[in-house]
């Protein structure tokens, strides 16, 4: 006998359920950071990992995700910028290279589906501009945290007086070939929607003057943690 439509519909519920449960418990007893703690902050997905960067904990709680790193830093990035076609593939060879021209704040609240990068010149106060990255919610690791960027970004000027999308036309490709389904891709825009709600009301990040902040002199440019590469479990 096939079983009925709310029978079946219940069993994927449960499962959701189930697996909601346990991640939260897994997140539970994964470490939390001080200011000052290096971590890893990796782009991972299709149990693929597409770049990793050191960063520097400024601020673990639940409220609010600050990550720095600045010129010098040590990431591994693809030998070429990855395309939406490149994330239906077996991944891209990753290479070491050290992060240049900007010091960067990154702000995230916890679940959200963007990232709010605060830009300096590097080693100068003077800010270059605001950039939003739209990624997957951030998910803790033994060793910091691993998102998947979505293509779509916006830059807002350095006095937020102006705002414009950007890789629309690669966000646009993925959606054409079937990385993000016409479902998501409105969820994401809609995301970019509430951000520019955000900007444009002066609403936290944008009204809690972390365009001043400036890091501890003696926090010094972090080492690639040991395990950085190790492929994550989907």
């Amino acid at each position: 006998m096939q079983p009925t439509r709310s029978a079946s519909l219940r069993a994927r519920l449960m499962r959701a359920v189930g697996r909601v449960q346990e991640e939260s418990l897994e997140t539970s007893t994964l470490p939390h950071w001080k200011a000052g703690d290096t971590i890893v902050l990796r782009g991972a997905g299709r149990q693929k990992l597409w770049w990793a960067c050191a960063v520097t904990m400024v601020q673990d709680t639940p409220e609010l995700l600050a990550l720095y790193w600045r010129a010098g830093t040590p990431n591994r990035i693809p030998t070429k910028r990855p395309t939406p076609q490149d994330l239906l593939s077996y991944g891209l060879q990753l290479v070491p290279i050290q992060w240049r021209d900007t010091d960067v704040l990154m702000l995230v609240t916890p679940g959200s589906s963007h990232a709010v990068y605060v830009m300096w010149e590097t080693g100068q106060t003077k800010l270059r501009c605001w950039y939003i990255d739209f990624q997957e919610p951030l998910r803790r690791t033994n060793l910091g945290f691993d998102t998947m960027d979505q293509f779509l970004d916006i830059v807002i000027s350095a006095d937020k007086s102006a705002w414009h999308w950007k890789d629309e036309d690669e966000f646009a490709e993925a959606v054409a070939i079937g990385v993000y389904s016409p479902e998501e891709a409105r969820c994401i825009r809609a995301e970019g929607e509430r951000v520019i709600n955000l900007l444009q009301t002066r609403q936290s990040p944008f009204c809690d003057g972390w365009e001043k902040w400036s890091p501890p002199a003696e926090w010094d440019i972090p080492a690639m943690p040991e395990g950085w590469d190790n492929i994550p479990k989907e």
